[in-house]
Formats: C-alpha cells, sequence, structure tokens
C-alpha cells in the first residue's frame, strides 16, 4: 500500500508542476500581448499543445516567475525561453512586429 501512496503523490506532484508551468506559459502570452492571437491560429490546439509541451520541458519555472513579476515594459520573452518563436510569430501576426 505504501508503494501505491508513494506513486499517487508522484502523479499528484506531476500534476502541480503541469499546472504550474501551464499558469506560466499562460502569464508570459499575456504579458507579450499574444494570448488572443494563440486562440485564433490555424490548428489552435495543436499550437497550443507543443507550447504546453516546450514549457512544461523548460527547468526555468523559477527564473520565469520572477521574470513575469518584475518586468513591466516586456517586448520579448526571456533568451532561455522555449516558445520564443512561436511568440515573435505571434506577435507577427498581431502587427506588434
Amino acid at each position: 500500500m505504501a508503494v501505491q501512496g508513494v506513486s499517487d503523490m508522484r502523479f499528484l506532484d506531476y500534476l502541480i508542476a503541469v499546472d504550474v508551468r501551464t499558469a506560466l506559459m499562460d502569464r508570459m502570452m499575456r504579458k507579450l500581448g499574444v494570448d488572443r492571437q494563440l486562440k485564433v491560429v490555424a490548428d489552435q490546439i495543436q499550437v497550443t499543445n507543443r507550447a504546453v509541451d516546450r514549457c512544461r520541458s523548460c527547468g526555468h519555472q523559477e527564473e520565469c516567475s520572477t521574470w513575469l513579476d518584475n518586468e513591466q515594459n516586456a517586448n520579448h520573452p526571456p533568451a532561455y525561453c522555449r516558445n520564443s518563436d512561436l511568440i515573435a510569430r505571434l506577435q507577427l501576426a498581431a502587427g506588434q512586429r
């Protein structure tokens, strides 16, 4: 039974981590003004899923959270952002670049 409890906790930790990373991605898209553009791109579900996967695999969650909290007038994401190319394309499509 203890093994099941450990397994459940790891899964819960995974779900919490996924939620945190998804929230960071959402905050980044909003901060850079491309959240609406992401919702209207062709293949929106696939594009969003790939963006979430890139964010999930990033090891900069604390840095990202701090950057989002402190950056006031950002025009582009931090250099380590794995979605920077997507964000740049969305900004171009939205006429921000």
